[in-house]
């Protein structure tokens, strides 16, 4: 064996360890004490997983009156409903998915670089994707980015080589179209990521005449696909709840330009979310590359020459772009949307330097400080991912399973609960649970429908719940459990719910009802 292949059989084999450790104690929580507080890690997972999750365990996907996303983001729950047949519901079951597409994005990745550059170039961009912590804490997480990124590859990666499918052109364009379906039902904020898929089949079609019919066979596809899926969402009756995962995700939208520009500001500054070297890097980079576009060294040579007419690179810039433009929008940035922007800002890195690295002296010079500075970074993550493999705690899967043993040991009627992290728990300990933030009916009209027995808030009593909650009951404060480490979001505290006597039903927003009231057992503060 010679050292060159010695070299890439080693390298390879450490990014197998780094990317196999993202498998393992799945049932671990997201990584206490990170940089990144973020609501996915007690509520995503079984927001976007309780169609799949209640058909298994209760025999019907849908809860009327309570939050149902399937409808508009249904790919996600559909996967996991087929793997549930053959692991049962589980919490590691659903994170092994999300791992299993992790795995797909390195290899779609790598063939996203081997398709115009050398291997090293593509074990480079991987093993910046295997070393970052903050990959490692979101792949592990069974929410809908690893497979939106998924979907985004291997459209990327079927455009990427549309030249060499002369023939078969047409039908390339109609399964890149059908794979932007699959993107949009799975998260709708790829729409965001539709300018970057319409370039990278633009930029490859080298007979500009064939360009009109490829983009009329991928958008028809598309549109024919998503009209097909609205009419049955239609036909169901299922609009209510399509329209209501838009509803909810509506935020206060800056007016006027200088609150425009925070906004833009807040989305930007979140890159440091992901990495504090390379997502600063990979925009210097793309700066560089527009500033030095036609400046030429003492060989009449441009460094950049290529580099923004490759889909690559302009396609990752933008997928970036895109994904920053829809946070400044939503002016609601939260860091596992850099999920996204952290692949592509690797690629840019890598793309630059493997750029840098075949110029001129004074090029090749700056590409190999760069590659230096990259690796640096690159063991720097990796230490740090590996202080998370080797250090799991598990305080959500011991608070959620002492919760729902609490209850069995305790019984008060219906063992429904309600809470925000119900579909979590739910996913975990099986237990019935409705949502009492979010779903088509307000509050009060599902707790009279559905009567639960139980209801667990986050360290403090939000009045407004509070004030539903007292339309039907009186609360009892009954047992607390810790989970996590957010100051705001550490300690799980359980409540029995007692019906009024004689079947009361107080008024809605009437007097007194969001503060504690004669009846009430409530320890924590109402805030």
């Amino acid at each position: 064996m010679t050292k060159k292949r010695l070299a890439y059989t080693l390298w390879i084999a450490v990014i197998a360890l780094f990317a196999l450790a993202h498998a393992w104690h799945l049932r671990a929580d997201f990584p206490n004490f990170s940089p990144w507080e973020d609501w996915s890690k007690y509520t995503d997972e079984g927001w976007y997983g309780n169609a799949a999750i209640r058909a298994h365990l209760f025999g019907n996907w849908y809860v009327p009156g309570d939050f149902n996303p399937a409808p508009a983001v249904p790919v996600w729950p559909a996967l996991l409903w087929l793997l549930f047949f053959v692991t049962g519901v589980t919490i590691q079951a659903a994170r092994g998915l999300a791992v299993a597409f992790f795995f797909l994005n390195l290899v779609l990745s790598y063939k996203l670089f081997r398709e115009r550059g050398p291997r090293w170039v593509g074990l480079l961009a991987v093993t910046l994707l295997v070393t970052s912590p903050f990959l490692y804490s979101f792949s592990r997480l069974a929410i809908l980015e690893p497979l939106l990124l998924a979907f985004t590859l291997a459209a990327m990666n079927l455009a990427i080589r549309l030249h060499r499918y002369y023939r078969h052109q047409t039908w390339v364009a109609i399964l890149i179209g059908l794979l932007f379906t699959g993107m949009m039902l799975t998260k709708t904020t790829a729409i965001f990521l539709l300018p970057a898929l319409i370039w990278m089949i633009a930029l490859p079609v080298r007979q500009k005449r064939r360009l009109i019919p490829i983009s009329l066979s991928a958008g028809g596809a598309a549109a024919l696909s998503f009209s097909a899926w609205m009419l049955l969402v239609v036909s169901k009756g299922l609009f209510a709840d399509y329209k209501y995962l838009f509803f909810v995700n509506v935020y206060k939208k800056p007016h006027g330009v200088w609150p425009r520009i925070l906004s833009f500001w807040w989305s930007f500054h979140g890159g440091l979310w992901a990495d504090i070297v390379l997502i600063p890097l990979a925009g210097l980079l793309v700066l560089a590359a527009i500033l030095f576009r036609k400046r030429k060294n003492k060989l009449g040579q441009n460094w950049t020459n290529g580099l923004l007419n490759d889909p690559l690179f302009s396609g990752s810039v933008l997928a970036v772009a895109g994904y920053l433009a829809f946070m400044t929008y939503q002016n609601h940035p939260q860091p596992r949307y850099y999920t996204v922007v952290a692949f592509f800002c690797f690629f840019i890195v890598v793309r630059v330097i493997a750029q840098l690295l075949y110029q001129s002296d004074r090029e090749r010079r700056i590409g190999y400080v760069l590659l230096a500075l990259v690796g640096v970074t690159a063991l720097f993550n990796g230490a740090w991912t590996l202080k998370y493999v080797f250090h799991p705690q598990y305080t959500w899967i011991n608070a959620a399973r002492s919760l729902t043993s609490y209850i069995d040991q305790h019984p008060n009627g219906n063992r429904l609960l309600v809470s925000i992290s119900g579909d979590e728990i739910t996913l975990i300990t099986h237990l019935p649970s409705l949502c009492d933030d979010f779903g088509t009916e307000e509050l009060p009209d599902k707790l009279a429908k559905y009567k639960p027995g139980w209801y667990a808030a986050w360290n403090d009593m939000d009045p407004g719940t509070l004030e539903d909650l007292h339309v039907h009951f009186s609360l009892e404060q009954v047992a607390s459990f810790p989970a996590f480490d957010d100051p705001d979001r550490n300690v799980l505290v359980l409540f029995k719910l007692h019906p009024l006597p004689h079947g009361e039903v107080r008024e809605p927003e009437g007097p007194n009802l969001a503060q504690p009231l004669p009846g009430d057992k409530i320890d924590i503060d109402v805030d």
